[in-house]
């Protein structure tokens, strides 16, 4: 088990490393100054210079990559007294603990991982992160929970209640569910229930989990999470009806549910304590590992009610060319997708040893 474990945390190693290598090679041949942007198109070449240099733009790019991979790992070698070195450890940057002193101008450090700061705000890319990020979780736990409540429950009746009207219709909105993509089903959800039916439903079509008073007080507002978890889990709900109804049909199939209705156990019986349990795996292996996908695809449903997530934010950064951002909403969407998968795997792997095996 401690060799599988080890295995899949590797390649989730190699995943990330690929990822940091593609970003940063992406966003470092776009054109545009960085330093223009943050210092405005009139400044002088002398300031110009000077935050290029704390940016490291002035040193090759092979080194470049290197301060960045640096900046990244939580356990670095550091310079902690040559500011002119590409590896200095600046406590304006890091927040660090030195664990070992090989010398006067080597140490390990374990530090909090550095994204850079924002072009435009001069704010670290992870306290941007760090606040716009829970909203966007809770964005995706509560699309993710109403696509697998709802989608179990009809998954179980469309299998029951095989070739039937309900069968069918299930079939049909699941099919629509997948093939709408999420920008049309939210404009469409926002004007039909935050506009059309306002009056009756009282759900605005836009706005955030917290506002603002007048007297600056903040102020939970739980129901503009409604419409957007709506419209992002419609796809995972379409998706989870389809497996749930062929996996149960699948599992009603098998031998061991002929044998228990021939011991004269009711159908329900059957169903609820023999089928049902072995037909919800592979639905809960792919809810967990749809989490992820749901955070980084929340960027549209986000901007169209106005949600002030992760999303919001890059698209924001997008707009203004603001590139540590982007690169930093990347890469937690990167960590987060694979975090969720290993353990996915792991858990899969404890709960049947042939996961282990192959």
């Amino acid at each position: 088990m401690i060799k599988f474990i080890i295995k899949r945390l590797f390649y989730g190693f190699l995943v990330l490393l690929g990822v940091i290598t593609v970003v940063f090679l992406l966003f470092n041949v776009l054109p545009g100054d960085p330093a223009r942007m943050m210092l405005g198109q009139r400044a002088d070449k002398a300031s110009v210079e000077i935050i290029n240099k704390d940016l490291g733009r002035d040193r090759p790019l092979s080194t470049q990559f290197l301060m960045y991979i640096n900046d990244l790992s939580p356990l670095s070698v550091n310079n902690p007294t040559d500011k002119n070195s590409s590896v200095f450890l600046d406590e304006k940057k890091y927040s660090f603990v030195t664990l070992l002193a090989f010398s006067s101008s080597k140490a390990l450090v374990l530090k909090f991982p550095y994204l850079r700061r924002s072009y435009i705000t001069k704010r670290k890319v992870s306290d941007i992160i760090g606040k716009t990020l829970p909203a966007t979780a809770l964005l995706a736990l509560a699309a993710i929970a109403f696509g697998a409540f709802f989608g179990i429950i009809l998954g179980i009746v469309s299998a029951i209640k095989k070739n039937t009207w309900v069968d069918k219709f299930s079939l049909v909105f699941a099919i629509f569910g997948m093939s709408l993509p999420s920008y049309i089903v939210g404009l469409v959800i926002a004007w039909v229930f935050g506009f059309l039916l306002f009056k009756y439903t009282g759900l605005n079509n836009e706005g955030s989990l917290y506002y603002f008073d007048d007297f600056g007080e903040k102020h939970l507002v739980l129901k503009n999470l409604i419409l957007p978890a709506i419209t992002l889990g419609l796809r995972p709900l379409a998706l989870i009806i389809q497996l749930m109804r062929s996996s149960l049909l699948d599992v009603m199939a098998q031998d061991y549910i002929r044998t228990a209705t021939a011991k004269g156990l009711s159908y329900y019986v059957v169903v609820t304590k023999h089928a049902l349990k072995n037909a919800l795996n592979p639905v809960v292996t792919a809810v967990s590992g749809w989490f992820a996908g749901l955070m980084a695809g929340a960027v549209f449903v986000e901007i169209i009610f106005n949600w002030r997530g992760i999303g919001f934010e890059v698209v924001d950064a997008l707009n203004n060319n603001d590139l540590p951002v982007v690169m930093g909403a990347t890469l937690i969407f990167a960590v987060v997708f694979v975090v969720i998968n290993i353990l996915v795997d792991i858990t899969y792997g404890v709960l049947d040893p042939r996961v282990r095996v192959q």
